[in-house]
């Protein structure tokens, strides 16, 4: 990729855009203003995961960074067939870069999201398929393994404006004991860190692009924690 095609932020008329469309959340104002949506959030987000890609390599060596809609870049068209919000579309953008051998939300990686206002960072897994939940938990009353977690998130949690997720159950798992020293990491059925912010001034110029990798940076242990669950599923 040349210097001219590369990440150089996005921009005023990127928010601006995000903002209008929760004004107008229709189909038809969307149409109407493709254009500006292609060229003021499509255009950056792909350039953005392309060269985060390649950043995250040096971390990550198996990082998937797929510029594609619905592959990194998350469509916005919002799935209302369930829901009693009936607007059609998502007003953020969401990016997610991954590491792993399963589908893609089953792997644990690199997520970005951002509104008009504010922004998500997060580093993980948010919800476990299956397989990987029992390995989760035998990883986590584990003496070698449940050790290694614990390190990890301490090591990845040093910032206190990180946040650990993501605890769901209420009691811990039949077969568990309820008195283990992490009986309480069993009630995660997800594990990361994520950190919210209003929107930094980088979002608007290629220093996004450090920005984001030092958040990323920071919580990568809890993610190389993750990664190796793919190894013990089974044992």
């Amino acid at each position: 990729m040349n210097k001219d095609s590369g990440f150089s932020g996005f921009s005023k008329e990127t928010f601006k855009f995000l903002k209008d469309l929760e004004k107008n959340n229709d189909r038809h104002w969307f149409e109407r203003n493709r254009d500006v949506f292609d060229k003021y959030l499509m255009e950056p987000a792909e350039k953005f995961v392309v060269e985060m890609g390649d950043r995250l390599k040096s971390i990550a060596p198996k990082i998937v960074a797929d510029p594609r809609r619905d592959r990194s870049i998350f469509r916005m068209n919002r799935d209302t067939r369930f829901s009693n919000d009936k607007t059609p579309y998502k007003t953020h953008v969401g990016i997610f870069l991954w590491e792993g051998p399963r589908k893609k939300m089953e792997n644990s990686g690199f997520y970005l999201h951002f509104n008009k206002s504010k922004m998500f960072v997060g580093v993980g897994l948010h919800i476990f398929p299956k397989p990987l939940l029992e390995a989760y938990r035998e990883s986590v009353v584990h003496p070698k393994y449940g050790t290694q977690m614990l390190t990890a998130i301490k090591k990845a949690s040093k910032n206190s404006s990180y946040k650990i997720g993501w605890k769901h159950f209420k009691k811990v798992p039949r077969g568990y004991d309820r008195h283990h020293p992490n009986a309480d990491w069993l009630l995660y059925d997800g594990l990361g860190l994520y950190y919210e912010s209003s929107l930094p001034k980088e979002i608007y110029s290629t220093g996004f692009i450090n920005h984001c990798f030092k958040l990323f940076n920071d919580m990568l242990p809890v993610h190389k924690w993750l990664t190796g669950l793919n190894l013990r599923v089974g044992n």
